[in-house]
C-alpha cells in the first residue's frame, strides 16, 4: 500500500523556473509507476515533493542548496532555532549576504549556518531570486518585504519527515554522472537551465557556471543515452526552435507557464514551454 503524501512537505525555497504551477499539467504526462525517481537539476524540488517517491536520486550543481536539504534531513531542529535569530532588516540582510565575500571564513561556517543563510536570503531578498556573480557570491539585493516567512517551521519539519522516511540519495555533481549510474527501472525528470527565448532573457545565475547551447546539446546526448538504456525520461525546457529540433525524435507537448522573474513586471507573463518524453 502506498504511503499517503504529506501535503506540508513542499518546496522550502523559491527557485527560478520552479514547477509548482505546472504540476497539474504534468500529471497526465508522468509514468503510471515510478519505482525509482531521479532529478539531476533539483532546484526547489516541486515535483519531488509532489510525488514523494520512496526511492530518489536528487542532485544539483548548487552545493549550498544540497547542503540545505541535507541539513533539513539531519538537523531540522538546529536549523529552525538558527533561523529564529535572523531579522528582516536591510543592515542584517547585507551582513549575512556578505558572509561569502571571505571564502576562508565562509568555509569554517557550520552546515546549519550555511543552510539558514540560504533560507533567510531566499525569503528576504528581492523577488526570492537566488543569483550569484562570476565569483560565486550571492548578489541579489534586499527585498523590503513587510513580513516574510523566515521560519516556516511546519514546512521544514514536514520535509525532514519525508527525507527521513524515504531513501533519498543526495549529490552535488555534474548531472551526467548521476544519469550514468541509474538503474533501469528509474524515471528521470530533467529541469535544466532553459534555452533563452532571447539574448536578454538568459538566466543561469543560480550557479557561477553558465548553461549555453553546448550544454543543451550535451544534455540531449545524455537523453539519447537514457533512451538507449530504456530509461524513461521527461524534460522541461523553453519552446525554442533550437530545443524542438534537438528533441524532434521524442514526444513533445507544449504547456503554458508563467514567467515570474524579470526586472520589468510588464514582461512577466505566459510563455510556451515544452515537455519532452521518450515514452507514450
Amino acid at each position: 500500500m502506498a504511503r499517503k503524501r504529506d501535503k506540508l512537505a513542499a518546496p522550502v525555497v523559491k527557485w527560478v523556473g520552479g514547477k509548482r504551477q505546472l504540476l497539474e499539467a504534468f500529471g497526465p504526462l508522468l509514468p503510471k509507476r515510478i519505482p525509482v525517481y531521479c532529478e539531476p537539476f533539483l532546484g526547489g524540488g516541486a515535483l519531488l515533493f509532489h510525488l514523494q517517491p520512496s526511492v530518489a536520486y536528487v542532485n544539483d550543481v548548487n552545493g549550498e542548496l544540497i547542503n540545505l536539504y541535507q541539513v533539513i534531513q539531519r538537523e531540522a531542529d538546529a536549523l529552525v532555532e538558527e533561523l529564529r535569530s535572523y531579522r528582516n532588516e536591510a543592515e542584517f540582510f547585507y551582513s549575512v549576504r556578505d558572509w561569502d565575500r571571505d571564502p576562508q571564513a565562509y568555509a569554517r561556517l557550520s552546515p546549519v549556518k550555511r543552510a539558514a543563510r540560504i533560507v533567510y536570503l531566499n525569503k528576504t531578498c528581492y523577488n526570492g531570486l537566488f543569483r550569484v556573480n562570476s565569483s560565486g557570491e550571492f548578489n541579489t539585493p534586499f527585498g523590503h518585504y513587510k513580513n516574510p516567512n523566515i521560519v516556516n517551521e511546519e514546512g521544514l519539519r514536514a520535509v525532514s519527515r519525508y527525507f527521513n522516511r524515504a531513501q533519498i540519495h543526495f549529490s552535488n555533481t555534474d548531472y551526467a554522472q548521476v544519469l550514468a549510474g541509474l538503474p533501469k527501472n528509474a524515471f528521470v525528470y530533467l529541469d535544466p537551465p532553459y534555452d533563452p527565448l532571447s539574448d536578454t532573457a538568459n538566466f543561469t545565475g543560480y550557479a557561477k557556471s553558465g548553461f549555453g547551447r553546448d550544454e543543451q546539446i550535451r544534455l540531449r546526448e545524455c537523453c539519447d543515452e537514457l533512451n538507449r538504456r530504456k530509461i524513461k525520461f521527461m524534460l522541461s525546457n523553453s519552446a525554442t526552435d533550437f530545443i524542438k529540433d534537438q528533441y524532434k525524435k521524442y514526444h513533445i507537448t507544449v504547456v503554458r507557464a508563467r514567467r515570474a522573474v524579470n526586472s520589468n513586471p510588464t514582461r512577466r507573463g505566459q510563455v510556451d514551454e515544452v515537455v519532452i518524453r521518450n515514452y507514450e
